[in-house]
């Protein structure tokens, strides 16, 4: 799977930073006939509809000639949004100090659910300081590997 995720980020990348788009990241969610691939992309003025259809029409060309993913799939453009996904170490130390919510593929003292502020990168590492009732109750160190899903808390 790690694969197929690095061959779409350079085929998906190839065709929206051209545009002058910023691909944030994608996830490629496997499942038969209703599999999805779903692509965030940023701008320094933002992302509206206009933006996602013509990243989409771009994608979705480079995606019919390249055909790295056998089978039907749904293809989703979207905005990084509010609860922001993060990707890459670059994201992790962009949004340090922000409230993150992870899931992990591999659970770290019987927990594969965190909630926590981002403290940053240490030896390529998340450093993320595990929130308890709002109350920061220990630091955790995580291979980025090891984070199957990372959203940013919003807070209003």
């Amino acid at each position: 799977m790690a694969r197929i995720q690095e061959v779409l980020t350079d085929l998906v990348a190839s065709a929206v930073e051209p545009l002058g788009y910023e691909l944030v990241g994608l996830e490629y969610i496997s499942q038969g006939r209703h599999s999805i691939l779903r692509v965030y992309i940023d701008s320094p003025n933002g992302i509206n509809l206009e933006d996602c259809e013509k990243a989409s029409h771009q994608v979705s060309a480079v995606l019919d000639v390249e055909d790295p993913i056998t089978g039907e799939y749904n293809l989703e453009m979207s905005s990084p949004g509010l609860d922001r996904p993060l990707f890459t170490l670059k994201h992790y130390e962009q949004f340090s100090g922000s409230k993150v919510k992870l899931r992990l593929h591999v659970a770290i003292d019987g927990r594969r659910k965190y909630t926590g502020i981002i403290k940053g990168i240490e030896d390529e590492l998340v450093v993320i300081g595990v929130l308890d009732n709002d109350t920061e109750k220990e630091v955790i160190r995580i291979p980025l590997g090891n984070i199957e899903k990372a959203n940013l808390l919003v807070e209003i």
